[in-house]
C-alpha cells in the first residue's frame, strides 16, 4: 500500500548503449500496477496487478474495528482467564449480604416476638385483675343480697314527709288515732346508711379485653372500678355494724327490762305457746375462708335468733298501753281517797282518761278468764299471760270477748265507759303478778324503754 503525491513514469528507459542489442528482459510483472492519478488523501492497496483505494474515514473506521475487535479479544480472554474469581468474589459478596438480611430479619422477628411478649404479659396482667374485679363484683352483689333479705336494712326506707295538700285534706277527712300498739321495733338505720346498697358499679362498664393493659385509659377504668367497689363494700360494711350494734343494744334492753320487772326469764320462755314449726337440725357453722363479712353477718343471724326468742317471750309481757292516743292517767296506783267515801283507800291499778266508746286494746298475748259483770268493776275482761302475770280492764261498756278465748296483741277486748263505781267515763286497767296488783306503770315505762330504740 502506497500513497500517491506525484507522477511517476511506469515505462522502460533505454539506456544509450543499448541500442541495437537485443531485449532480454521480461515482461513487466502482472503485479506492477497500471499508474492511475491519485490524490494527497487517497490510500491504495495493490495486490495481483489489483489496486483498492480507500478514503480516510472509510480507513480509520477499518482501523478502528480492528481495534475494538482487538481489545473485545483481549477483554473476553481476560474475563475467561478471571472469572473464578468474580464469580467467587460476587457470590461471596451475595452470601455475605443475604446472610446480613437474615441477620436483620431475625432481629427484628426478635424484637417483634419481646414486643409481643411483653403486650401478652400486660393482657394477662390486665385481665387478671378485671377478674379479680368481676369476683369482687360478685361477691359485693351477694352480700347486697343477703343484706337485702334483712328487714333491719331494706325496712330502713325514710318517711316522706306530708305535703300541705295532703295534711289539709286529711283534716278535712278526720284523723284516725294511731295505734300504740307494737310488739317489734323497726329499727331505723342512719340516712347515709339507707338501703343504697347495691352493689353493681356506677355508669362504668367493664372494658372488654379487647385492647392490651398497657393503655393508661384501660389503668384508670380498673382505678375508677376499684374504688367504686370498695365505697360500696364500705357502705355494706357501715350499715352491717349498724344492724348489729343495734340489736345488740336491743336484746341488752330486753333482757334489762325482764330483769327490772323481777320476771324470771326461763319461766318466761317456758310459757311461751308453741308454734306449728319442724324440720331436720341443721347447726350453722362458718366455713374456714371465712372472711369478717361473712364472720359479721353470722353474728347478726345469731343475734336476731335471739332477739326473736326474746321478742315472742316479752309478747307474753304487759309493757303496752290499753288505748291509743296520748296517755292521761285520772287516777294513780296505790292509796288515794275514795272518790265515793273520801276515805283513803287502796287503788289496784291505773285509771286512763278516755271517751265513752273508744276500743280498749290487750297489752299482751293470753287467754280470757273472765268477760262479765264483776262488782266494782263492772264489766270487766280479765286475760292471763302466762307464768302468773294476768291484766284486767274494768268499767266497760262493751265487752267483745268471751271466755277460753285467745286473743293477740292489740286485740280489742272492749269498749270504754262507766259502769260499776265510776264517777265518770274511763279505763281501770290493773296488772298482776300471781294474783297480786303490781303497778302497772312499772310495765308501762318498761315499754317506752323498749320502744326507745
Amino acid at each position: 500500500m502506497s500513497k500517491s503525491s506525484a507522477h511517476y513514469s511506469h515505462y522502460p528507459q533505454h539506456h544509450p548503449h543499448d541500442h541495437g542489442r537485443p531485449s532480454n528482459r521480461r515482461p513487466v510483472a502482472a503485479a506492477a500496477a497500471i499508474p492511475l492519478p491519485a490524490t494527497d488523501d487517497a490510500y491504495t492497496i495493490v495486490h495481483a496487478g489489483k489496486q483498492v483505494r480507500f478514503g480516510p474515514v472509510v480507513f480509520w473506521i477499518v482501523v478502528g474495528t480492528v481495534v475494538l475487535l482487538g481489545l473485545w479479544s483481549a477483554a473476553t480472554a481476560t474475563y475467561f482467564a478471571f472469572r473464578d474469581d468474580v464469580l467467587t468474589r460476587l457470590i461471596a459478596r451475595q452470601a455475605e449480604m443475604q446472610y446480613a438480611y437474615e441477620d436483620r430479619i431475625a432481629e427484628l422477628r426478635a424484637k417483634v416476638d419481646r414486643t409481643t411478649s411483653r403486650q401478652l404479659l400486660d393482657q394477662e396482667q390486665f385481665d387478671q385483675k378485671l377478674d379479680q374485679i368481676m369476683k369482687r363484683q360478685t361477691a359485693l352483689e351477694s352480700r347486697a343480697t343477703a343484706l337485702g333479705a334483712m328487714p333491719d336494712v331494706t325496712g330502713s326506707i325514710p318517711r316522706v314527709a306530708p305535703q300541705r295538700g295532703d295534711a289539709n285534706q286529711g283534716a278535712m277527712q278526720g284523723t284516725p288515732k294511731p295505734s300504740p300498739i307494737s310488739d317489734t321495733v323497726i329499727f331505723v338505720a342512719p340516712p347515709d346508711r339507707e338501703a343504697r346498697l347495691e352493689s353493681r358499679t356506677p355508669a362504668v362498664a367493664s372494658p372488654p379485653p379487647s385492647q392490651f393493659a398497657k393503655n393508661q385509659g384501660f389503668d384508670n377504668v380498673l382505678v375508677r372500678l376499684q374504688n367504686s367497689l370498695d365505697q360500696v363494700e364500705r357502705r355494706q360494711i357501715a350499715a352491717l355494724s349498724a344492724v348489729e350494734d343495734g340489736m345488740e343494744s336491743r336484746v341488752r334492753r330486753m333482757r334489762g327490762v325482764v330483769s327490772d320487772l323481777g320476771l324470771n326469764l326461763a319461766d318466761l320462755e317456758a310459757a311461751v305457746p308453741r308454734s306449728a314449726m319442724g324440720g331436720p337440725f341443721v347447726p350453722v357453722k362458718l366455713t374456714a375462708n371465712a372472711g369478717p363479712f361473712e364472720k359479721q353477718l353470722y353474728r347478726i343471724n345469731t343475734t336476731r335468733a335471739e332477739m326473736d326468742r326474746l321478742n315472742r317471750t316479752l309478747a307474753l309481757v304487759p309493757y303496752r298501753k290499753p288505748v291509743i292516743g296520748e296517755v292521761e292517767f285520772t287516777s294513780g296506783f296505790g292509796v288515794r281517797s275514795d272518790p265515793f267515801l273520801g276515805r283513803p283507800a287502796m287503788h289496784t291499778g291505773l285509771d286512763f282518761r278516755a271517751a265513752t266508746g273508744d276500743p280498749v286494746r290487750v297489752t299482751a298475748n293470753g287467754k280470757v278468764v273472765s268477760a262479765g259483770w264483776s262488782g266494782g268493776y263492772g264489766r270487766m275482761v280479765e286475760v292471763d299471760h302466762g307464768n302468773g302475770l294476768s291484766t284486767r280492764y274494768g268499767h266497760l261498756s262493751e265487752i267483745n270477748v268471751k271466755v277460753g278465748e285467745i286473743v293477740k296483741i292489740g286485740q280489742v277486748v272492749g269498749l270504754v265507759g262507766s259502769t260499776g263505781r265510776s264517777t265518770g267515763p274511763h279505763l281501770h286497767y290493773e296488772t298482776r303478778i300471781d294474783g297480786e296488783a303490781v303497778d302497772p306503770q312499772k310495765f308501762l315505762r318498761a315499754g317506752v324503754r323498749l320502744s326507745a330504740g
